[in-house]
């Protein structure tokens, strides 16, 4: 496998050299006159790019390469860095997909016991710098400032609305939106910001690193009940896509805190041999703190097994503490939405 992957040899390095540059970022035109046309071509090869070096990661790691396998998952979180400062919600969502498959290669070193204490603790730091509830509260700024612009934008080109009506009589777009009184958009406008910053924005705590559930099922409703008038069209059109966003940044603050607190209890086992009885163990000298869990601010649960290893765990969106049983979806993946958010050791992560 790594003789497959060593024709990417060359672009890795390339790669790993742009990545360690602090001020370094994707070339994106930001000044373009259309919201719609500001285009995002780098996001698609960006998943891309992590795939193959989860890919060698995980050779690496079979081979006993602990060192390189270290260098590779580093060059994927940096690269994900890269993005996690561009104004659009997408990119922030392309980053937590980069956890996802960058996560994998973390923890199966971790089940195989590949990681020396110097590595986990070079892990820790990384995975320490994402902030996964401050960039949910920076993506809905930001989807609130794109909407706002794309609404104005329209009410400006009513030629537009062709792409945006796929549907029905060709001349029919056109005339709808040169009919559409300008203080329709206003409206609009007014209403869709007023509904990201009072149902989106407040879901995310930056302070007490929470993600509300509570708030989340606040926010589905009131879209779901929002009537339809003509000054709330396009706000029912735009808004609904931003519904699952708070379930996917709570995820993934979730990975990051669980990731840290296992790398701190497989230092704990380097130390001493075995697991601790409980997380308190851990701090200060395997992690500076343990992280909470970002639903409801409590500790992550954990407890040992019968077998020696661990099973580690947040309650997930439905705020309940489930004893570390996921639930899954017909196609295999996590129920965001029931059941715990689990890390049974050695097992896996399901993504």
């Amino acid at each position: 496998m790594l003789l497959a992957l060593s024709k990417y040899d060359s672009t890795i390095e390339e790669l790993r050299w742009a990545a360690a540059l602090p001020a370094s970022r994707f070339p994106l035109n930001y000044d373009s006159e259309e919201p719609f046309a500001i285009l995002l071509p780098h996001l698609a090869p960006h998943k891309g790019c992590v795939v193959v070096l989860r890919l060698r990661a995980l050779a690496e790691l079979e081979a006993g390469q602990a060192e390189p396998a270290l260098a590779d998952v580093s060059v994927a979180l940096r690269v994900a860095e890269k993005i996690r400062s561009e104004p659009f919600l997408i990119s922030h969502l392309v980053c937590i997909a980069v956890l996802a498959i960058t996560e994998q290669a973390l923890w199966e070193g971790l089940a195989k016991h590949r990681w020396t204490d110097a590595q986990l603790s070079e892990l820790d730091h990384q995975l320490a710098t994402p902030d996964f509830v401050a960039d949910y509260q920076r993506a809905m700024r930001a989807e609130n400032a794109w909407q706002a612009a794309s609404m104005d934008f329209l009410r400006h080109h009513p030629n537009q609305w062709r792409d945006l009506f796929e549907a029905g009589p060709p001349n029919l777009p056109d005339l709808t939106g040169r009919l559409i009184p300008s203080g329709w958009f206003y409206q609009n406008e007014l209403r869709s910001s007023k509904f990201i910053l009072e149902q989106f924005l407040p879901i995310g705590d930056v302070r007490q690193q929470m993600i509300s559930p509570t708030l989340v099922k606040q926010a589905d409703e009131a879209l779901r009940t929002m009537r339809v008038t003509p000054y709330s069209s396009l706000c029912r059109m735009f808004l609904p896509g931003l519904v699952n966003s708070p379930r996917k940044f709570a995820w993934a603050q979730a990975a990051v805190n669980l990731a840290r607190t296992a790398c701190a209890l497989e230092r704990h086992r380097l130390a001493h041999g075995k697991y601790p009885e409980t997380l308190d163990a851990l701090a200060p000298q395997f992690i500076a703190k343990v992280p909470p869990d970002p639903i409801g601010g409590q500790p992550l649960h954990y407890r040992l097994t019968d077998d020696g290893h661990f099973i580690l765990y947040s309650v997930g969106l439905n705020e309940k503490d489930d004893g570390g049983t996921e639930s899954l979806t017909k196609g295999g993946s996590v129920d965001l939405d029931n059941g715990d958010w689990v890390r049974r050791y050695p097992d896996m992560p399901k993504l």
